[in-house]
C-alpha cells in the first residue's frame, strides 16, 4: 500500500467506540461489522447498512438485503 492509500483506509475505517453504542435502528439489536464490505450487519433484520468515509448511514432504504448465504 501507499500513503494515499493508507490514509484513505484509515478515512474509511469505523470508529470501534462508534460501534460498541450502534444499534439496528429497526431492531435495535446488535451490529456487526463487516470490513470487507465496509458495512454494518443486523443479522435479525436481514439487512447491512452501509458505511461511507466512516459515517454508518443508518436508512432501511440505502440498507443491502442479505443473501441467503450472508443470514444465520
Amino acid at each position: 500500500m501507499t500513503q494515499d492509500t493508507d490514509t484513505a483506509a484509515a478515512a474509511q475505517a469505523l470508529d470501534p467506540t462508534l460501534l460498541e453504542v450502534l444499534v439496528c435502528p429497526v431492531t435495535h439489536g446488535p451490529l456487526e461489522y463487516d470490513r470487507v464490505r465496509n458495512e454494518l450487519v443486523s443479522h435479525q433484520l436481514g439487512r447491512a447498512f452501509p458505511v461511507r468515509g466512516g459515517v454508518p448511514v443508518m436508512l432501511l432504504d440505502e440498507a443491502r438485503e442479505l443473501a441467503e448465504d450472508e443470514r444465520r
